[in-house]
């Protein structure tokens, strides 16, 4: 009876390892992940006026369809954060985000997944409504649009910088008027020269992306969830083989109580006084 119940767990056992790795297999190496931002100006308008901006992520190959969850990156220079607004709408309204923000650096993520089912050879599209305050003088954004599957494996990204203009010419300062005395040496004050330099993927990157949404569809390696298939399969194996020995260790001590009890009783021997 013991050896049977040891039999059924094995079998149990079994069963869940099986079932952890039956897992959804990673994208194949075929597929091909690509996104496009459309919709935006040469230059965004500080202001009343709000720009539509779409992200269309497309698949080519043979596999099947995929859920996708948007994250919309931003990165501003010459401007704040709090000078930017962005909304993320669906047919049905907006659409809840979870909004990330770290220095110049925020990233908008979806907390649901997209209506829209990627299939090969169609797109799924996000779009963002885009505004920004009356007193933004000039700036630069930079969004970076990522398109995820629903175990937050980055499909595909691409990025786009503008510039923003404001309505309001820059405050002017007035000229100090010339006095008779002779001016008194400065100091030279040495300014940088050169352009500015563009956001960088290091400067989008401040704000770390979803859990394990580091990795990419196409990379192999890591700890993924067919490792964790196999860790769960060996810790229920391990349980199982610590589970049969217990079992047989209390088979063993229930025989030695039988053999003992078959054992004859011997009686205390009395000692009786011989009388003289």
């Amino acid at each position: 009876m013991v050896w049977r119940n040891a039999l059924r767990v094995g079998a149990v056992l079994a069963c869940l390892t099986g079932t952890g790795l039956a897992g959804p297999a990673p994208a194949s190496a075929a597929d091909r992940f690509a996104t496009q931002l459309s919709g935006l100006p040469a230059e965004f308008t500080a202001g009343d006026q709000v720009r539509t901006v779409s992200a269309v992520v497309s698949r080519k190959g043979n596999g099947g369809c995929v859920k996708v969850r948007w994250s919309m990156v931003l990165s501003v220079q010459g401007l704040r954060l709090d000078q930017v607004k962005m909304d993320r709408v669906e047919e049905t309204g907006s659409f809840p985000l979870d909004i990330r923000a770290e220095g110049a650096v925020a990233r908008l993520t979806d907390r649901q997944l997209d209506p829209g089912t990627l299939c090969p050879d169609r797109t799924v599209t996000a779009t963002y409504r885009v505004a920004f305050a009356e007193d933004v003088t000039r700036g630069r954004i930079t969004m970076a649009a990522e398109a995820y599957d629903p175990n937050l494996r980055l499909l595909a990204r691409q990025s786009a910088t503008r510039q923003v203009v404001g309505t309001a010419p820059p405050p002017t300062t007035a000229a100090p008027e010339p006095t008779s005395a002779s001016p008194e040496p400065t100091e030279e004050v040495l300014e940088p020269t050169g352009e500015e330099t563009e956001p960088t993927e290091e400067a989008l990157a401040e704000v770390p992306p979803p859990a394990a949404a580091n990795r990419s569809a196409d990379q192999s390696g890591g700890f993924g969830l067919v490792q964790a298939a196999f860790l769960l399969g060996g810790l229920l194996l391990f349980l199982g083989v610590g589970l049969l020995m217990r079992l047989r260790q209390l088979t063993r001590t229930a025989s030695d109580g039988v053999e003992g009890d078959a054992r004859p009783i011997r009686r205390p021997v009395r000692w009786t006084t011989v009388r003289r």
